[in-house]
């Protein structure tokens, strides 16, 4: 269990932790020669009865340090909110209440410290207030007790609360949450190399791991949870991580340090918020906040998609558009501050850290948002799926939920997939009505007339499972309705006979429709005819205007072409030159036929191959 100390400065937070624990949190030379505390600090206390190690993050109190106590704050199961007998509740009580309570803890005690210096009147008046100033908080069940540091009285009492509230914590290793641990200090040892500390969100890591963390990839070399050594750490430890191939400025304060596959950086994300009560204003779009989730703080500013404001004590979606990266999964809790810093003025709950930037309060989108409070990932998922009428990207969706097991492809609901079926159908039935002597479009150009919109990988699973049922067609790159084809007149069957040997004898150059004319002793006009009724057949292959290709030479060099991409993760102009002997012109012609037709997609100066693109694999036809 991890615990957080809050509560105004000089109230007692590192002096009651030196008595629970024997440590002393503030470890820097200026906290010891002012007296307080300016960076997180930790200790630890055993549970008697188990094999089992609270951990306590001292946080700082005073208000230019707020934003280190936040640091500290999200990832602790247990608050002690402090309020010194002789002080009273003050402004960074207040404000440590606010933020406990918005972070959406319900799982704290108050503590009184400096009991010796007040009379028992003076105690028991401070609990009554306290407990007033608890009332419509997360914690306004908690517990109120009173200690003295220095004389140890209350303090047996307050280490059996913390026992059995460790006894009673939920567990919160889940199998199903890939590592996440968000960095709130990093230093180098001799001897070990750089080191991270911080909480375990969610996951659990382990010597030998690969992370990542700005996108720098490090193996972990050891390990320490609860200030014990160890070979791996759960979700809810704190722990130091020792990374191997990081350098210590790779790694700064406010980062994640994440299993690979869940590693993310967005710029825009949507939330549940809800303003503290004490707010004097609504909340409205535009304002400019300091958001704070995990260790990181970054500015924002904030659009409320439910009406025009958030009024004090409200709740509303919103999207927050940061000014730099965050890493955010769905669930993460969130606050926020003023521009000024000056105060917490509200909190939440991450929906959706891959937030639209067009149409965020369209009613689609709203009902997305909706889904994404489902309270499990598998209802989530459902109802995600069964909204998308363009599909769900499932490693997307994995990535968001911070899922360990890496989801792949797309997925379409059932009645979105039959609505898609029903109009790609539907656009073929009317295309060959239009253009009965077309054999039909290619898939690209049939992606543009159903759904323009929809991943390319998606699409092609579809067209994949339609021709498997026998719904569709499929000759060379041009897709049909089963039923539909297209028949050649008797001059155009001759040609086409005519044709075939001295296609196959031109190979990977191709022929000219004006040579084919003239070889054929056929007239040019009717030869170009024939062979655009043969190319739209998917009988032919048009490389370029006039230059046609058979399909056997076609399948060659796509063979060819994905070869070169399996073993170079790329195909360039020149690999396919030199594999296929062809001149550099007739290659790159090659290849751009391909991408056209779908084979490979051209990403700058190269050419990728689609892994799930089927044409010229084998003969497809009707």
């Amino acid at each position: 269990m991890i615990v957080g100390t809050a509560g105004h400065i000089d109230h007692g937070k590192t002096t009651l932790v030196r008595a629970l624990t024997g440590v002393d949190t503030d470890r820097l030379p200026e906290e010891k020669a002012r007296g307080i505390s300016i960076e997180l600090g930790y200790a630890y206390l055993d549970v008697s009865d188990r094999d089992e190690r609270i951990g306590f993050i001292d946080v700082p109190g005073h208000e230019k340090l707020v934003h280190t106590m936040l640091a500290g704050a999200s990832g602790i199961d247990f608050a002690l909110l402090l309020v010194a007998a002789d002080d009273g509740v003050m402004p960074q009580t207040r404000e440590h209440l606010a933020v406990l309570s918005l972070l959406g803890l319900t799982r704290g005690a108050v503590v009184i410290t400096k009991a010796d210096r007040a009379e028992p009147g003076r105690v028991a008046a401070l609990q009554e207030e306290v407990r007033a100033l608890l009332a419509g908080t997360g914690l306004d069940a908690a517990p109120i007790l009173a200690v003295s540091a220095p004389t140890g009285d209350g303090l047996g009492e307050l280490r059996e609360l913390l026992f059995a509230a460790a006894r009673q914590l939920p567990a919160r290793a889940s199998p199903h949450l890939a590592a996440r641990l968000a960095v709130d200090r990093a230093f180098s040892l001799d001897g070990v190399g750089t080191v991270v500390t911080g909480t375990l969100h969610a996951g659990e890591i382990a010597v030998g791991d690969e992370l990542v963390i700005q996108g720098h990839r490090a193996r972990v070399r050891s390990l320490h949870a609860q200030n014990r050594a160890v070979e791996h750490a759960q979700a809810g430890q704190r722990c130091a991580v020792a990374l191997a191939g990081l350098a210590k400025e790779q790694a700064p304060r406010g980062q994640w340090l994440t299993a690979p596959a869940v590693a993310l950086a967005t710029e825009r994300l949507d939330a549940r918020l809800t303003l503290w009560p004490g707010e004097a204003r609504p909340l409205r779009s535009g304002t400019r906040v300091h958001l704070h989730l995990g260790a990181q703080a970054v500015m924002a500013s904030v659009a409320v998609l439910d009406g025009d404001a958030i009024e004090p004590g409200g709740t509303a979606r919103v999207q927050l558009v940061c000014h730099a990266p965050v890493g955010a999964w769905r669930g993460d809790r969130l606050v926020l501050r003023d521009a000024g810093a000056s105060r917490t003025i509200a909190g939440g709950t991450v929906l959706d850290p891959f937030a639209p930037a067009r149409y965020r309060r369209a009613p689609e989108r709203l009902a997305e948002l909706t889904a994404c409070e489902l309270p499990t990932a598998e209802q989530r998922r459902e109802r995600l799926m069964a909204l998308s009428s363009l599909g769900l990207d499932l490693a997307r969706f994995a990535q968001a939920e911070g899922l360990a097991e890496a989801l792949d492809g797309w997925s379409l609901g059932t009645e979105a997939r039959a609505a898609l079926t029903t109009k790609l159908l539907t656009t073929l039935a009317d295309f060959h009505a239009k253009s009965p002597d077309e054999l039909g479009p290619d898939a690209a150009r049939l992606r543009r007339l159903v759904a323009p919109r929809i991943a390319e990988a998606l699409w092609r699973h579809l067209l994949a499972e339609l021709r498997a049922a026998g719904h569709i067609a499929q000759r060379g790159a041009c897709m049909h309705l089963p039923e539909h084809g297209v028949q050649l007149s008797a001059a155009e069957q001759r040609i086409a006979e005519k044709i075939a040997p001295r296609l196959a004898a031109a190979g990977a150059e191709g022929a000219w429709a004006r040579d084919l004319a003239k070889d054929c002793a056929e007239p040019e006009p009717l030869m170009r005819a024939t062979l655009a009724r043969l190319a739209r057949q998917g009988e032919l292959h048009q490389v370029v205007k006039d230059l046609y290709c058979d399909t056997a030479t076609m399948t060659r060099l796509a063979g060819i072409a994905r070869r070169i991409g399996a073993e170079q993760g790329t195909v360039t102009a020149a690999a396919f030159r030199d594999a296929t002997g062809l001149g550099r012109k007739r290659a790159i012609q090659h290849l751009e036929h391909f991408d056209r037709v779908g084979l490979l997609r051209r990403v700058g100066d190269e050419h990728r191959l689609r892994a799930d693109s089927a044409l010229f694999a084998e003969s497809i036809t009707s």
